[in-house]
């Protein structure tokens, strides 16, 4: 009888362990970004897990740093199909899947940190959010970082600087704007940007200021063009998440993420412009000249940007002018 008792408590604790182990749900989070090394997208993606965490709604989120659960193009398609729950993603490297989303790394349509708040509640960002939801994605946290054009060769300054110029370009905007003053484009997600400038597959590269620090380019270039009062480069890389996998979590564990998004966003928008000092102190610590553009200079590039990039993206975009437009409206 005793032995009898002892194994219905035996099996009483094991029901009850499997029980909470149902009862706690684990979502994976996969980026590109270095893992605990300061870098602010794995940081907005660690916030969430922690506060997720605190607020004991049974969830538990899996933070993979480091393109060690997914690639990093391969990420929007793991989201869509609900193979990956969450991910810090560049929204332009899923501009192949959703044209329209190339316009949330075009020349010129930011130009700063305050303006890219603006946009963040304009007309622009609902239509690019509802395509988004569209596709089977939620935004969690909106993230917009500053980047810049760095050089083996020289500063990039102006346009005929980039001709002849082997470049990784970010997406497809870009590109088309620095081939049509005169480089090559070579095809590489930014955490493979160091060895192609190390072995030579590439001459130069832009990337968020972030990503220009965390990948250490500062080893690699000779002169790096900071986004200063006249920044050609912004990119979106929000907090994502499978909205499949939103919706079948319950109200509780929703509004515990959300507000743990919430946190996530607000540490960003405190972090995004020092991100830009911090790569001008990296880099001028180890001997890289930096410059910034002058108005003249900006403008130049934006004249080349419009018979590029932005004439591409209104003949080939569905409405494509039209989110052009959107953002040019926003104050």
């Amino acid at each position: 009888m005793k032995k009898l008792s002892i194994a219905i408590t035996g099996a009483g604790l094991l029901l009850a362990l499997s029980m909470a182990a149902e009862a706690q749900t684990v979502l994976k989070a996969s980026h590109q970004f270095p893992g605990g090394k300061g870098d602010a997208r794995d940081e907005m993606v660690q916030i969430i897990a922690r506060e997720v965490k605190a607020a004991n709604v049974g969830l538990t989120i899996q933070v993979y740093p480091g393109a060690s659960l997914f690639k990093p193009n391969e990420q929007w398609n793991a989201m869509v199909n609900g193979q990956l729950d969450m991910s810090s993603f560049p929204l332009d490297y899923a501009s192949g899947k959703v044209r329209a989303f190339g316009a949330t790394l075009m020349p010129g349509l930011v130009r700063s940190h305050d303006r890219a708040a603006r946009l963040n509640n304009s007309p622009f960002m609902k239509d690019i959010k509802a395509r988004i939801e569209k596709a089977g994605v939620k935004v969690l946290a909106d993230a917009w970082l500053a980047g810049a054009v760095a050089s083996k060769s020289g500063c990039i300054r102006k346009p005929e600087d980039m001709k002849g110029l082997k470049i990784r370009s970010a997406g497809p905007t870009f590109a088309a704007m620095w081939q049509h003053a005169g480089a090559s484009i070579v095809s590489i997600p930014s955490n493979e940007v160091y060895n192609a400038l190390q072995t030579g597959v590439a001459d130069a590269t832009d990337t968020s200021t972030g990503s220009f620090v965390s990948f250490r380019i500062y080893e690699q270039v000779k002169c790096i063009t900071a986004p200063g009062e006249n920044a050609l480069w912004f990119m979106y890389e929000p907090v994502l998440m499978s909205k499949k996998r939103f919706d079948s979590l319950n109200k509780q564990q929703q509004d515990a993420l959300m507000a743990a998004a919430k946190k996530s966003e607000d540490f960003f928008n405190q972090a995004t412009k020092g991100l830009d000092d911090k790569m001008v102190k990296a880099f001028k610590d180890h001997n890289v000249e930096v410059t910034t553009l002058t108005a003249a200079e900006y403008d130049a590039w934006l004249k080349v940007a419009q018979e590029s990039s932005y004439k591409q993206f209104a003949e080939e975009v569905p409405d494509g002018k039209k989110l052009i437009d959107e953002a040019l409206a926003v104050k």
